[in-house]
């Protein structure tokens, strides 16, 4: 196992984090979906940009919502250093009079470190600079009689990988996912997983560079149509448990590695 599994996070390096240590101008980069490359919709951007990359820097999560973060909101253009468009059309013909203003756009943003640390240390928070761990994911997925392992190289795992690398670059961590045969040859299956030890599965994973495991479970919910998730990590020989309800596998994914980060950075544990 420990040889076959697969580093999936070369995209989240090449784009957001660099390796286990995040290249620190990504760090201060966010970004988010705008319709056009117009002010109102540009300034509604930077303020979800804003909220990301104090999250992203500082490792804690906790600052999801936060009441604190308005009034920096609401002036979010004044923390800016420079942003980009990247249109998700692109190539494609516009077929409406009003050119590409309906268009989607990725909104990239580059923020002003000091002025972002500034922000930090009024909310109590320090930046999260240091070396940051690579994280092994080990995530069963239960939809009615379907279950599985989320993996590097399955199929059937395509939607949730992409989401956890995307979760992975929007908190500035990198991951590591196990392979198909790996899984078959240790005898892990998505009704093992739970009884594993996520130490045990860290173990596993450092051969390829994982440093510590996150393990978890999500189960459709047909009534509440949603996932139910909960989720483990063994972390300086204490576990942490925390677990929690959500609509979309993607809203799932980015608290989990969010969760994680908030630990591994020394925020506390996740609510």
């Amino acid at each position: 196992m420990v040889r076959t599994l697969i580093v999936v996070s070369i995209a989240v390096a090449l784009n957001c984090c660099g390796g286990a240590l995040a290249a620190v101008d990504d760090l201060y980069r966010a970004q988010t979906t705008v319709t056009g490359q117009g002010e109102a919709n540009r300034i509604i951007g930077f303020a979800a940009c804003l909220e990301d990359v104090l999250i992203k820097v500082s490792g804690a999560l906790k600052l999801a919502g936060d009441p604190r973060l308005a009034q920096y909101k609401s002036r979010a253009a004044d923390f800016v250093r420079a942003h980009r468009y990247h249109d998700q059309m692109s190539g494609t013909p516009t077929r409406d009079e009003q050119g590409t203003r309906d268009r989607p756009y990725d909104l990239i943003v580059d923020f002003d470190q000091n002025k972002i640390d500034g922000v930090l240390g009024a909310l109590g928070v320090k930046p999260w600079l240091s070396r940051r761990p690579v994280v092994a994911v080990f995530v069963a997925m239960e939809q009615g009689a379907t279950k599985y392992i989320v993996t590097v190289d399955a199929e059937r795992s395509l939607a949730p990988r992409e989401a956890l690398l995307a979760a992975a670059a929007r908190r500035g961590m990198t991951i590591v996912l196990p392979g198909v045969a790996a899984l078959a040859k240790a005898g892990i299956d998505a009704a093992e997983l739970a009884k594993v030890r996520s130490s045990t599965l860290a173990v596993r994973a450092a051969g390829q560079g994982g440093e510590v495991a996150l393990v978890g479970r999500l189960a459709w919910d047909d009534r509440a149509l949603g996932w139910t998730t909960a989720w483990q990590m063994e972390w300086q020989g204490r576990p942490r448990r925390w677990q929690f309800r959500t609509v979309t596998f993607d809203e799932a994914f980015r608290r989990a590695i969010g969760g994680a980060a908030q630990i591994l950075s020394g925020n506390g544990d996740p609510l």
